[in-house]
This record gives structure tokens, C-alpha cells and sequence, in this order.
């Protein structure tokens, strides 16, 4: 056997860091989700009359592993990235916005400083590498093994322990055409069924992007039937960042809330390697970017809130937060049949 040259060698340890989070897969603890599913079944009201919000304070419950869950601590990390496929013209927005809402967010005036406000979430916002771009999809691998690694590893290594709920989101010109690539790869299909107007592209640019898209996926061919190397080659410094987050709170059993088309398929990822690898997340809604109810069905998951949003930043797992602290507000404030002195049914 010829001798392994030093980039197979780091594509082979690459590959090796990054299953080793996923295998073996954290559970749940189950002793808390049948105590708070046993609870639910003595609160003053008829069974699952409360409907899914029953079910979100035991998934919680179990995740977090008491019987009472807890909305204490939370946080929204939104990671920012460009993408040199955005020379091709796939947004009617410069690439130059991406550090611009940056700013914005630490400033205060962006759409999810104010939701993160009114629920009481705790904002952080990772800008990556902003100055320079992944390369061109259409030409090159976006990044290189060590960049792809590097972005995950930041993304893990934003997550706190501690954090009772954790909120993923992105900023990125140029992204949902890196992300329908990416779904184009891993799920199949034609590129047409996974571009959408993004930022606002009309249906010439529409056509455009999923044009992009094919060509990007063509190019890359069987190498992206990996998902890290699809990843890798199709994706973004901020996919790959929401990746290693997920992968990480999955480690540290921390319930994940994720918000639109881009963070969602970022979270295909692991899910391709390891069915399952994404029961600890909710998709906090349904965007109103096309392809995102498509990509939700294949993933099996119902999105806690479909108010037509497409903005991204986190803006629709923030909205979603509500409907959690309602249910964790029901869980653990209602009474009892017996503490209240109420005859259950007989």
C-alpha cells in the first residue's frame, strides 16, 4: 500500500474529529421524560388537551433531564459567513452586507435584537473570516478540510453548557444558494426544487440560482455524497459552524431550536451520517423560502410556527421560544388534580 500523503492524512483525521462527536449519540433521560409525562397526565385538564405543548415540556424534560424543565438560561448564536459564490450574482444584495448587519446586530437594530429583547434571549453573533469568502463553489471546494474543521470547531466551541436552550441562526449573502446545494447534493432532485428567491431574486434570477446550484453540484459530483465533504465543498464558514453547534449541544444533551432554510440544512449534515443525530432539535418554523418545507418533510420534523417569515438571523427560532415558555409556564405552574382538590375523570 503506497504511503498516505500528508492531505489524505488530514482529510482522514478531519473526517475522524468530526464522527467523533456523533458516535456514540447522547440520549435523553428518560426517568425525567416519563416523570414529566406522568405529570402532564394529573394537571388540571383533560389528557393532551394542550396538544403539542405537552409534548414540548416532556422533550424538554427529557433533554434536560428533570422532570420540571427550565428556560433560565438562552441563547441565540448566530454565525456570519461570505461566500464567493456571491460574485455570480445569486442576491441582489453586495456581499458587504454580510459585515454590515453584523454591526447591526451589535448595535441593536437588527429584527432578532429585538425578539432576543421581548423573550429574554441571550444574543451572541460569531462573524467568520468575513474578509475572505469561502471560493467559488462553481470553480473549487468552498474550503479546505482545515477551514471547514476550523469554522465547526468555533461553532462548538460556542456553546455553553450551561444553556438551558440553545437558538441557532446565520447571516450570510449568498447563503441560501450554498445551502440549496447543499440539499441538492445530500437529498436529490433538481436544482430547481431547492433554489428560491432568497433575499428577493425575481424569477430570471431564480433561474440563475438554480443554474448556479447545478453547476456547483456537477462539478463536486460523488465526492459530496459524504455529507462533511458535501459540507465542505458546497457549503459555508457558517453552516459548517451551525454544524459543529448542533453536533456539540447534542454532546452536552442542551435542546437545540433551529431557525430557517440555511440553518436547517446545515443540520442535514449529521443527520445523513446518523439518523436520530437530530432528536434533541426543534425546527423553531417554517420559512417561507420555498424549499424549507421540503427540507423539514425529509428531515421528519413539524416546525413549532409558520408565520411566513424568511429573514433568518435566528428570527424564527426567537419567535418559537414563546410557544416553549408557554409550554414549560403550563408544565410546571399548573396544579395538580389532587393539589387542587379537583375530581380527575373516573
Amino acid at each position: 500500500m503506497p504511503p498516505t500523503d500528508t492531505r489524505t492524512k488530514m482529510k482522514l483525521d478531519w473526517w475522524h474529529d468530526a464522527l467523533g462527536r456523533l458516535r456514540p449519540l447522547t440520549e435523553p433521560d428518560r426517568a425525567a421524560y416519563a416523570a414529566a409525562r406522568a405529570r402532564q397526565e394529573n394537571l388540571t385538564k383533560p389528557a393532551g388537551s394542550l396538544g403539542r405543548l405537552e409534548d414540548i415540556a416532556c422533550w424538554l424534560a427529557g433533554w434536560q433531564g428533570r422532570e420540571a424543565p427550565r428556560l433560565e438560561k438562552v441563547e441565540a448564536l448566530i454565525f456570519a459567513g461570505n461566500h464567493g459564490v456571491t460574485a455570480r450574482g445569486v442576491s441582489p444584495y453586495p456581499a458587504s452586507v454580510t459585515a454590515q448587519m453584523v454591526e447591526n446586530f451589535k448595535a441593536g437594530g437588527a429584527a432578532i435584537c429585538q425578539l432576543c429583547d421581548a423573550y429574554g434571549i441571550q444574543l451572541n453573533v460569531e462573524a467568520l473570516n468575513l474578509d475572505t469568502p469561502t471560493a467559488d463553489m462553481c470553480e473549487a471546494p468552498a474550503m479546505t478540510e482545515e477551514h471547514c474543521k476550523t469554522a465547526m470547531e468555533t461553532g462548538a466551541r460556542a456553546v455553553h453548557k450551561e444553556t438551558d436552550v440553545l437558538l441557532l441562526g446565520e447571516m450570510g449573502i449568498g447563503n441560501t444558494t450554498s445551502a440549496a446545494a447543499l440539499c441538492c447534493a445530500l437529498l436529490g432532485g433538481e436544482a430547481s426544487s431547492w433554489a428560491g428567491p432568497g433575499t428577493g431574486l425575481d424569477a430570471q434570477g431564480i433561474a440563475h440560482k438554480a443554474e448556479t446550484v447545478a453547476n456547483a453540484v456537477n462539478l463536486h459530483g460523488p465526492a459530496c455524497r459524504e455529507p462533511f465533504e458535501a459540507l465542505r465543498r458546497l457549503g459555508g464558514r457558517e453552516l459548517a459552524a451551525i454544524t459543529g453547534a448542533i453536533m456539540e449541544a447534542r454532546a452536552r444533551r442542551i435542546p437545540v431550536l433551529l431557525d430557517g432554510f440555511v440553518c436547517s440544512a446545515a443540520a442535514l449534515v449529521p443527520e445523513k451520517i446518523h439518523s436520530g443525530a437530530l432528536d434533541h432539535c426543534l425546527a423553531g418554523h417554517v420559512s417561507a423560502e420555498p424549499a424549507h418545507a421540503r427540507l423539514l418533510d425529509c428531515l421528519g420534523m413539524v416546525p413549532v410556527v409558520d408565520l411566513g417569515m424568511r429573514l433568518g438571523e435566528g428570527t424564527g427560532a426567537a419567535v418559537a421560544l414563546g410557544v416553549l415558555r408557554g409550554a414549560v409556564a403550563t408544565h410546571n405552574g399548573m396544579a395538580t388534580f389532587a393539589a387542587a382538590g379537583v375530581d380527575n375523570k373516573g
